[in-house]
Formats: C-alpha cells, sequence, structure tokens
C-alpha cells in the first residue's frame, strides 16, 4: 500500500448516518461471517433507495452516467473494477487491491503512474480486455460530466499513453492518492470499446457490456436492472450467483417489508433507526453496519452572503448542539465528527484543536451583532439527513437564526449546487481516502462545483496531501487542512456515518454480511463473492 490507514476504535454499537449500526458478530440480527463453503447458483435481489443508489436517469455507461458514484452496486456488478477496496471481515486492514489491473508502479517521484493489465481477459462479448480498451475509456471518463470523473492532474499532451500492456499517466504534479481513488471513480469501470461502437452510446447506456460478473439483461432507468452470470467472468467459478437483481425502491419501509417477505434478500443502506432496531433483534436478517468515513457537514456557501462574513459562520458554530442530536435522535448511536474523515477511514482524528462547540449565548451574541440571521437549510431527501435538519432547524431558532429546510432528490440537488444560490446544505464530506471521489476536496477546493469555500491556503494544503507518498506528511497535511476549516468556521461537522447493510438469513459475501469502509457513502460490494444457501 502506498499509504497507512489510521483506523481507529469504533465507538461502541457503531452506526452512522445513512444507517445505524449493530454491535458486530454473534446473535441473531448482527453481523456475520460466512457460514460454511459458498454454493453456486441462486437468483439474488437487492433493494436500494429511489433518493441516492436507486437513481440511474442517464443509464449506465461510465462515461456517460451522471451518478456513477452512487451507482456502485450496479456499476461493479456489470464492470467490476480495476482496482478494488476490501478488508478483514471486522472491516479493518483495508486496503486498495488490484483487481481486472495486475498492478502499479509509481515513478519521477509520483509524477508518473503506470497501470499494468491483467493478461487474457475478455469483455462478456468475448473482446479483449487490455491496455488500449482501458486507455479508450479513461480519455472518455475525465471528460465525463459525472461526479465521480478522475480529477488528474494531466499533463497537456500525452497524459495517457500505452506501453504494450501497460498504461502510462504522466501528472503536472504528484498524485499519491491515484489508485486509492480509482475505486470510486468511473475510470475505475471500463466499457468494451466494440460494443459502445457497434451498438451507440443510446443503446449502450441500457445494456452496457463490461467485464465483470455479471451481464445486463434488462434495465428500466431508476427502477430494475437485471442481470445474468456472465461466463466469461476471469475467475474461474465466480460469480457464485446465477442471477443479480437490482431494484430501486421507495423508503426503508417497504425494503425491509420485502426482505421479510422472501421479495429480495438483500437491502442496502437502511436509514430509518427505528427500523434498524427492529432487524436487530430478528433472527431473519442479519444487519451489518459498515466502518464510518464520511461525516456530516452543515456546508456553508463563503462565496455569497449571509456566510461570506465569518461572524455569521461562527453563529451556526455555536448554535448547534451536536450531543443533542446525536442522544436524543440517536441514542448516541453515531460519533461526533469535528473534521473531514471518520473513525473508519484514513487520516482520522477525534478532534480539532480550538474546534467552536455548543455555546447559545455566543451564538445569540453573534446574531445580535450581525442584526439577525436568516438561513435557508437544504439536503437530501433522506430520513437521517431530514431528521437531523429538523433539529438543526429547531436549535438555530432558539438563539434568534431564523431557518427555512427543504430535501431534495439528487438530480434536483446537483442542480441546486450548479447553481452556486444556495447558502447551506447539510451533506456529507470525506471518503475512505479524504483525496479520493467526494473526499474533502469535493466539498472545500475552491475549483469544486460542490464546494462553498475559496480558500488559496486550504487548496494548497488539499493539493499537496494528495501529492505526497508519504502516509505520515499526508497525515500532517490533512491535520492543518482541518485546523484551517475550523479556524475560519467554514462548515461544522455533526456525526460520521456509513450505510447498514440487512440480508436475509442464508445470504453471505464481502459488503453484504461482512464490514468493508463505505468508498463513497455506500460499500462497494464484491458481488462475484456473494452466495445463497440452497
Amino acid at each position: 500500500m502506498l499509504v497507512r490507514t489510521r483506523l481507529q476504535q469504533l465507538i461502541a454499537c457503531v452506526g452512522v448516518i445513512l444507517v445505524v449500526a449493530a454491535c458486530g458478530g454473534g446473535p441473531a440480527g448482527t453481523s456475520a461471517g460466512p457460514a460454511g463453503p459458498p454454493q453456486q447458483g441462486g437468483s439474488l435481489t437487492t433493494l436500494v433507495t429511489s433518493g441516492f443508489a436507486g437513481s440511474w436517469p442517464s443509464g449506465l455507461d461510465p462515461a456517460t452516467n451522471t451518478t456513477g458514484g452512487a451507482n456502485l452496486s450496479h456499476m461493479n456488478a456489470i464492470f467490476s473494477g480495476l482496482f478494488k477496496l476490501v478488508a478483514d471481515d471486522d472491516g479493518g486492514n483495508a486496503r486498495v487491491e488490484p483487481e481486472l489491473a495486475s498492478g502499479y508502479e509509481f515513478e519521477d517521484g509520483g509524477k508518473t503512474v503506470k497501470v499494468s493489465i491483467r493478461e487474457g481477459i475478455e469483455f462478456s462479448d468475448g473482446t479483449p480486455f487490455d491496455a488500449e480498451a482501458v486507455a479508450f475509456n479513461w480519455e472518455r471518463a475525465v471528460d465525463s460530466s459525472c461526479t465521480c470523473a478522475p480529477r488528474w492532474p494531466l499533463v497537456e499532451e500525452g497524459g495517457i499513453t500505452v506501453e504494450g500492456n501497460t498504461v502510462v499517466l504522466k501528472f503536472t504534479q504528484p498524485y499519491a492518492a491515484v489508485i486509492n481513488s480509482m475505486v470510486v471513480s468511473n475510470a475505475n469501470w471500463i466499457a468494451s470499446p466494440t460494443a459502445l461502437e457497434k451498438m451507440g452510446e443510446e443503446k449502450f447506456k441500457m445494456k452496457p457490456v463490461g467485464a465483470g460478473p455479471f451481464k445486463v439483461v434488462s434495465n428500466r432507468l431508476s427502477s430494475e436492472l437485471r442481470l445474468t452470470r456472465n461466463e466469461n467472468y476471469h475467475k474461474q467459478g465466480r460469480p457464485y450467483l446465477d442471477e443479480l437483481i437490482i431494484k430501486s425502491v421507495g423508503g426503508d419501509q417497504p425494503a425491509y417489508q420485502a426482505v421479510l417477505a422472501g421479495q429480495a434478500q438483500v437491502f442496502e443502506g437502511m436509514v430509518t433507526t427505528p427500523l434498524i432496531d427492529q432487524a436487530q433483534g430478528n433472527p431473519q436478517v442479519t444487519v451489518t453496519p459498515q466502518p464510518p468515513t464520511s461525516p456530516y457537514v452543515i456546508q456553508l456557501n463563503t462565496k455569497k452572503a449571509p456566510f461570506d462574513e465569518q461572524k455569521a459562520r461562527e453563529a451556526i458554530y455555536y448554535a448547534t448542539d451536536v450531543e443533542a442530536i446525536r442522544k436524543g435522535l440517536f441514542g448516541n448511536r453515531y460519533p461526533a465528527a469535528q473534521t473531514f474523515t471518520g473513525p473508519g477511514g484514513m487520516f482520522h482524528d477525534d478532534t480539532v484543536p480550538g474546534y467552536r462547540t455548543y455555546d447559545p449565548e455566543k451564538a445569540r451574541q453573534l446574531v445580535k451583532e450581525l442584526g439577525g440571521l436568516t438561513v435557508h437549510l437544504g439536503t437530501i431527501k433522506q430520513y437521517v439527513a431530514e431528521q437531523i435538519n429538523t433539529a438543526l432547524q429547531s436549535q438555530w431558532e432558539e438563539v434568534g437564526i431564523k431557518t427555512t429546510i427543504d430535501s431534495h432528490e439528487l438530480n434536483s440537488l446537483i442542480g441546486n449546487f450548479n447553481s452556486g444560490e444556495w447558502e447551506a446544505m447539510l451533506q456529507t464530506a470525506g471518503a475512505w481516502d479524504p483525496a479520493a471521489g467526494v473526499g474533502v476536496g469535493f466539498r472545500f477546493d475552491s475549483e469544486a462545483p460542490f464546494s462553498g469555500v475559496a480558500d488559496p491556503e486550504l487548496d494548497t494544503l488539499l493539493d499537496d496531501a494528495a501529492a505526497t507518498i508519504e502516509p505520515q506528511e499526508r497525515d500532517e497535511l490533512y491535520a492543518e487542512a482541518g485546523k484551517l476549516i475550523s479556524d475560519k468556521a467554514y462548515a461544522p461537522f455533526i456525526l460520521a456515518f456509513a450505510p447498514t447493510n440487512i440480508a436475509a438469513e442464508g445470504v453471505h459475501g464481502p459488503g453484504v454480511t461482512t464490514k468493508i469502509p463505505p468508498v463513497l457513502v455506500n460499500t462497494g460490494i464484491q458481488w462475484d463473492e456473494v452466495w445463497m444457501s440452497q
């Protein structure tokens, strides 16, 4: 590994945002590892919520899927990945390993990266999976409008080249996080160039062709994806399942009832705390909380009023009672956060020196000095996020901050950010590696469309941290960045989170009934290893 993981002890019975948890292993209703050798065969239906992973309105072509970062199950099942994040069954010792790639090496101090491609692999249409195919896909990926597109600092000419069965990336500056970030990027999902050319983009996005464990049978956008076993898959005897069906579901209650009724076998990302409590005591299901990597953060748009003034931002910090939310809404299930990493990810710190905590008198004084403060607070349409927003509205109004709240579907949320007219948003910030995917740069870099901050000093710290190969130096730079965000009151953090997955009795597999730190809100389930007792 290029970087070390500084995983810290999860608090007892850690749950997390999009979902809560149960203490691992043992009694009914808790996470469990495989029981016996894997069995071949069966059809499995997994449910994903319509507000996030259950939305794929633009199809499943890696280069044109605008919600690809949310659709990990779909994309990994069809395309597998050049790299994958794996962990021990308890979520520890997380690391990125080659999958369709065979390895990688850094040269020129990290400015050149060579990724070698595994020999003898074919796409499910029988055409060769090779370095030329990867380079073709990477050229499309960097031009993609998806938030999951790689943000590589490529040189203008010759940034992506091929040497035999190796693809070479040349950067203008070192980029140590390039491999770790691959697992949350559309650069990880390689489509068949032959199939794309033959079908055209419009047809291909509906029935894409990859080298993953499954092939597409049918695809109803944001509704149902039916997949069948890929006989050309590069691992002999895999996948174990004959069929995988991914269905969008409107909420936790119908999803849970569907699992109990045998209409589905897995639900990814339950967010309703009372239902998770029920599931933990139900012998019909296995409840697997994933290690938290991405804390909730109240993003403040410092580029426009009222949060272009630091006093207004400080008022939000002092008006926010994180402990009351943790205890009152979630029974101490979620660890508090003061920075952009969670306990399940890299370079995590529990606290930040000088961080402003709840002080209603200071908040009232600042609101008075400002001559009043009115805030519009938005979030994604999900249970935990909406619960937190309601609590924040109540807390802020107690100190004189007039607050309106609303919730958005994913596409609407993206539109709000792109408009630049938003004021405050409760979102998640961070990733397993802070430089990957929707990591800290996604929410705090000046050039990011989903950031409310424009600070050259912070940009430099984040760029240097992403570029630095030495783990200890990266750790120190991220600590400095967290301190700078805190000192300038850019965005108060709330709770660290990760999804909890629900599986019917007899279902086993990495990320379903074992723990893998989420790479981007949801865990990257390794579908080729998931199996069902017959």
